[in-house]
């Protein structure tokens, strides 16, 4: 190989360390989270005022793979990520996820219903400088009951226990909680399913305005209001752009 050739090749080689190494930190950059549920490190529980009984939530191993395991018995809670994050920078969610039964009584129209087998829960963060006058005057009262704010809004990606014909319902407690129903009644009882959804095209659909920026995301199982029993299991979830 003569010296020309030997340039030429060691610059290639140089030119395709640097494309390797390049691609590998971009497909690194896009995603944010990707949870395996090894653990729960990254997470923290989520209490709500009033209700003592809690879901439980565990890992749980087979073989080589691990679950996040979430029971249910007339109890409501909720794993919380840690972090917040830009959901426009990181816009997009995927996770799998099985339930191992719906609950009967449940229905995502009433409040003695609404209660699910297993929900992505992505919580909108209030912003005080952004809000109006009566905006803040609501929300300082409930910083003064509560001890922070409440969420701006929220969306509630569920596994409905019956089927509608709507695919986004307005939570019967708070308008400013909007259930996408990714999944309805029990036809898909038992099987892992995926699903991957655009966090800033639902909420403009959903609320027919862009979201706030700052979100957190959290997973739930909950039957205080039903009073029934469910386990159901995530086995996976990332957030990405």
């Amino acid at each position: 190989m003569g010296p020309i050739s030997r340039y030429f090749f060691t610059y290639t080689v140089i030119l395709l360390c640097i494309f390797a190494v390049s691609q590998a930190h971009c497909e690194e950059s896009r995603f944010l989270l990707r949870e395996d549920f090894n653990d729960l490190n990254s997470w923290k529980p989520l209490y709500f005022p009033k209700i003592e009984n809690h879901t439980s939530y565990m890992i749980e191993s087979n073989g080589s793979e691990s679950y996040l395991k979430a029971e249910s018995n007339a109890s409501a809670s909720a794993v919380l990520y840690k972090k917040e994050f830009n959901i426009y920078q990181y816009s997009r969610v995927r996770w799998r996820w099985k339930v191992e039964n719906v609950y009967r009584n449940g229905d995502a129209k009433t409040k003695s219903g609404d209660d699910y087998s297993l929900r992505i829960y992505i919580v909108f963060k209030y912003d005080p400088e952004k809000a109006g006058f009566m905006e803040k005057l609501k929300y300082n009262a409930a910083k003064l009951i509560y001890g922070e704010y409440p969420p701006h809004s929220s969306l509630n990606y569920i596994w409905a226990n019956r089927e509608y014909e709507e695919t986004i319902i307005t939570n019967a407690y708070a308008e400013k909680a909007k259930m996408v129903l990714l999944q309805k009644g029990d036809a898909n009882v038992g099987k892992w399913l995926i699903h991957d959804v655009n966090i800033i095209e639902d909420y403009e659909e959903a609320f027919g305005e862009k979201p706030p920026p700052i979100t957190s995301i959290a997973i739930m199982n909950d039957s205080d209001n039903t009073g029934e029993k469910s386990i159901s299991y995530l086995d996976y979830i990332e957030v990405y752009r």
